[in-house]
């Protein structure tokens, strides 16, 4: 067994450096696995910092957040403070009989890459979980050409690698997250032919409280609405893309109008021709490391399954502790508080003094983040009627090829009444990404039309016994016990 750290982070986003360098700048002996190579998640995607680059910044928001934390790290990781094991992901968590500790077994994020010295097997006192998440999808007939994206793989390409998926896109879906990756891909030579909001700016009128607590969102609005009106940006709100059409790849779009509730009032007049389609309806937690410990989960309020947590971030799992999006899908500044009151919540729970005001100063950011949260999720929801633009023919699951009415066909023909049997009997979500990405509208499509989702629902698709893929021969071999 290798050595047994105090704390144990897994995911270095906003949320994972917040709490590594909080615990660790309190005593305690930190290890931060990641699979990134560098530090920074999704939210801080950058390029390879081994690259000389003077725009590294460039798209980015809070940066200066992230180069202190960044900096705060390397200097904890420089003490032996904190060991950060990068490009490796967590695929199997489990409690160490009589040892009070955690076995997180590791694997390299690209199989062919193995570090030389890295373990593959580390054990820690204490867990904090900081998986964040990936971008919510839901089938659209044509959604299988290539040239449809996620929303966040398109803004990935942009500050990874400063690479353009496309030359001539829309973006759609709803949420604040379309935002940036329309005025990225503009400011990088892309011409944006419209953004498609399924929403109406409406919603936020449904909690004005919520709206306003955390003031620096209106301003990056502002900076977004300038971008749009220098680029000459159209924005869409109530529209839908309906059809995606082709023949090797994207050609076409076609758009439908929603009411007021959601439901298709009628289509466009005529196409968009577009090479690039980017398509996003918020965030999915990622849960597999959550639900592996049997943590207590629920329904948040944009239907996403979430972790169930305390005032201090502590699951109900003994020694247990969650931050970021998996507490609640809420964006960087929420989780980098989280992440923080997780770090002295572990450092309190190991004895540490922790400073009283900073705690309840956190604990209000959270709570501020939290009911801007709520009212974001309010003014973008899925629409109600999602289901109107589906066919029979539609592809629900990409990876294993399953139709929408294969699906349907489980639930009414054959007598599932559950995700997890709809799954057994048609086989959406066990493919390659494990139902990532066709995991809630498969959900959503299991349950009888017009009952609420709940966690057992959503559950089976969150479920997995492996995190993350590994080979049969790492795993009959004796690293992992």
């Amino acid at each position: 067994m290798s050595e047994t750290y105090d704390v144990a982070v897994v995911g270095a986003g906003p949320a994972g450096l917040a709490a590594a360098v909080t615990a660790a700048e309190q005593g305690l002996r930190v290890v931060l696995v990641d699979a990134g190579r560098q530090p920074g998640g999704q939210f801080w995607r950058h390029p390879d910092e081994s690259v000389p680059s003077t725009d590294e910044s460039r798209g980015q928001h809070q940066w200066r957040r992230f180069t202190g934390l960044r900096d705060r790290l390397r200097a904890l990781e420089s003490r032996g403070s904190v060991t950060r094991i990068a490009g490796h992901q967590v695929w199997f968590l489990e409690p160490v009989a009589g040892a009070g500790a955690y076995a997180l077994h590791l694997t390299p994020t690209v199989a062919s890459e193995k570090t030389p010295g890295v373990p593959a097997l580390v054990t820690a006192v204490r867990l904090v979980l900081c998986p964040g998440g990936y971008d919510r999808q839901l089938p659209i007939p044509g959604w299988d050409l290539p040239g449809v994206m996620a929303a966040g793989g398109v803004q990935a390409l942009l500050k990874g690698h400063r690479s353009l998926a496309g030359k001539r896109a829309v973006v759609a879906g709803t949420g604040p997250f379309l935002f940036p990756v329309a005025a990225g891909l503009a400011e990088a030579g892309a011409k944006v032919v419209a953004v498609c909001e399924a929403g109406s700016p409406a919603g936020w009128a449904r909690t004005p409280g919520g709206a306003v607590a955390v003031p620096s969102k209106a301003l990056e609005a502002f900076e977004y609405a300038a971008v749009f009106a220098r680029h000459r940006i159209p924005l869409r709100t109530r529209t839908v893309i309906t059809r995606i059409s082709g023949a090797d790849r994207v050609e076409s779009v076609r758009l439908g109008r929603l009411d007021s509730g959601g439901r298709l009032t009628g289509l466009a007049r005529a196409d968009l021709e577009v090479d690039l389609v980017a398509t996003g309806w918020g965030f999915t937690p990622s849960m597999e490391l959550v639900t592996a410990l049997g943590a207590a989960t629920r329904v948040d309020v944009d239907q996403s399954l979430v972790a169930v947590v305390d005032a201090w971030q502590r699951t109900d799992v003994d020694r247990v502790w969650v931050a970021g999006e998996a507490t609640g899908v809420g964006g960087a500044l929420l989780a980098v508080a989280e992440g923080e009151l997780a770090g002295f919540a572990v450092g309190r729970d190991a004895g540490r003094p922790v400073p009283d005001g900073g705690t309840r100063r956190l604990q209000r950011v959270i709570r501020r983040g939290r009911a801007f949260a709520r009212a974001m999720h309010r003014a973008h929801p899925i629409p109600a009627g999602w289901r109107d633009w589906l066919e029979p023919e539609t592809t629900l699951c990409r990876c294993e090829e399953v139709t929408v009415g294969e699906v349907c066909a489980a639930r009414d023909t054959l007598g599932a009444t559950d995700a997890r049997t709809v799954k057994l009997l048609a086989r959406p979500g066990m493919g390659w990404c494990q139902g990532r990405v066709c995991g809630f509208a498969a959900a959503a499509l299991a349950v009888p039309p017009g009952r609420d989702l709940t966690a057992a629902d959503l559950a089976p698709m969150s479920r997995r016994t492996l995190a993350a893929p590994i080979s049969l021969a790492d795993l009959a071999g004796d690293d992992h016990g």
